[in-house]
């Protein structure tokens, strides 16, 4: 028996095309599964970009198949038809682009071209704020989340980083700013998933910085904490450790930064929440 070449693999390479398609025909989802977004069927066609990797394959033509990277401007030489624009298609696009020329350009009769992308650079997200490593994080071939981003890029600092993280891009040719919950984003009980967001390229994430309150005095652990959200006083006095043995209750006063820039002096209930920047102040007992 021949031993299995490359002539052998193209010769079956149809073949093996048609049972590929056949296994992922059985494998669609179910006509009443519910998809969400909108926009995410679209977000599952990836579409090149500038420093993308892609190896082209053409049927019995080894000499037209190559591995080649896009440039800056989203391009490729290809022989015998010149420079091709493949930035901003999907490798289908791509596929019919280069079928196209050498069929228009009489190289072969019936061209069948296969792109693969092999590695990812093009479409890259930025991730900056208080997360653990701030930068530009490449979109995976699909569907790449809010979610998978932040993981990227190391996830929350934690005690620094809020809640509410804000996303910029653009949508249909027009600019957007979405801030998210990110609580939401992680709960997996939700029935949709509308707020960890499915990115594009050249989006902007921004994990804005937590608000802080401070604590010193009388207290055992003085210092800068991170406000959780509706936190009272008697919480916030809580993280701080609470009071020492000279700590007074009665001498606890709350320095907070009014609307006009003006600095009050509160002495609030127990129960009544903290704000953004507090300043509270523990005062020694006189017995």
């Amino acid at each position: 028996m021949a031993p299995f070449g490359i002539t052998s693999f193209w010769s079956s390479f149809p073949r093996l095309i048609g049972l590929l398609l056949s296994v992922l025909a059985s494998l669609s989802v179910p006509a009443h599964a519910q998809t969400t977004p909108a926009s995410l069927a679209d977000a599952v066609e990836y579409r090149l970009g500038a420093g993308d990797l892609v190896r082209i394959l053409v049927y019995q033509s080894p000499d037209l198949s190559f591995d080649t990277r896009l440039s800056d401007r989203g391009v490729i030489s290809y022989p015998l038809l010149g420079n091709l624009q493949l930035g901003g298609k999907t490798l289908r696009e791509a596929e019919g682009l280069i079928a196209k020329g050498l069929k228009t350009n009489e190289v072969l009769k019936e061209p069948q071209v296969i792109l693969f992308l092999m590695e990812v650079r093009g479409n890259q997200v930025n991730v900056l704020g208080q997360v653990g490593k701030p930068g530009r994080y490449p979109l995976e071939a699909g569907v790449t989340r809010l979610s998978d981003i932040l993981a990227m890029a190391g996830g929350v600092t934690p005690s620094v980083g809020s809640d509410f993280v804000t996303v910029v891009g653009t949508r249909n040719g027009q600019t957007f700013g979405w801030t998210i919950d990110l609580p939401k984003v992680f709960d997996f009980n939700a029935t949709d998933r509308l707020a960890d967001l499915v990115l594009q390229a050249n989006d902007v994430v921004y994990v804005e910085r937590a608000p802080m309150f401070y604590i010193y005095g009388e207290v055992q652990k003085p210092g800068q904490l991170r406000l959780e959200r509706g936190m009272t006083l008697l919480q916030g006095l809580a993280s701080g450790g609470g009071l020492t043995q000279r700590g007074s209750d009665k001498g606890i006063r709350v320095h907070r930064r009014g609307t006009g820039g003006k600095t009050e002096i509160l002495q609030p209930g127990m129960d009544e929440a903290l704000h953004d920047g507090d300043v509270i102040y523990v005062r020694e007992s006189l017995f």
